[in-house]
């Protein structure tokens, strides 16, 4: 059952950090809550916060909501964005090894719609999702999530130079090419970037083309 002024509390704390109250506010902040609840993490941002780490599986205002409530930061390797665009997210109790990936409930709309029905859609879903229980908003499963050594928070397991670019790559993200150690934009020729002036600067291309 939702705790309506510890709920208040977290909303009130995601606004401030996100900059404006909208829905994926509201339906992050009631995921975080669940999940914590689910994995028995009950205080995260005090006693608990080394126990937890999230996977959130969209890069949009949920993620922001979250990260508020369960104190997970992408700088602390606490929270890992798996952007799939959906709104979903993973929450793993580092302590005991429960894990549960929590997800939107296929009818949630239709049912906050349902609610008020003579309000806009979108006023209804904001009035709504501050009311529903969670079974009515979210699906979950219990799940396994294998978390290797170098994805752990804490300081870098490893740090290697790039044998062709001779930027440092760390948390072994550097790929093996001949019996030397790649970033992976130089091993692959892939990068996000494409370089303005390639005459005046290194451009990736895959080791041995």
């Amino acid at each position: 059952m939702l705790n309506h002024l510890e709920f208040k509390q977290h909303l009130k704390a995601a606004v401030a950090f996100h900059g404006h109250l909208c829905l994926g506010q509201i339906i992050g902040v009631r995921l975080a809550m669940f999940g914590l609840d689910l994995v028995g993490i009950s205080d995260p941002l005090g006693a608990d916060r080394k126990k937890l780490i999230v996977f959130v599986e969209i890069g949009r205002c949920a993620a922001d909501a979250i990260m508020t409530v369960t104190g997970s930061r992408v700088g602390r390797r606490s929270m890992k964005i798996i952007d799939y665009g959906k709104l979903a997210a993973t929450f793993v109790n580092l302590e005991t090894g429960v894990a549960f990936r929590i997800f939107s409930h296929p009818d949630a709309q239709k049912k906050a719609f349902a609610l008020y029905p003579t309000l806009p859609e979108q006023e209804a879903e904001m009035r709504a999702y501050q009311e529903m229980e969670e079974h009515d908003m979210f699906d979950y499963l219990a799940v396994r999530v294998p978390i290797k050594c170098e994805d752990m928070p804490g300081r870098p397991t490893r740090k290697v130079q790039c044998a062709l670019c001779g930027e440092y790559v760390l948390d072994a993200r550097d790929i093996d090419r001949y019996g030397h150690p790649f970033c992976r934009p130089c091993a692959t020729g892939n990068a996000y970037y494409t370089i303005e002036h390639p005459d005046c600067a290194h451009l990736p291309q895959a080791v041995g083309q």
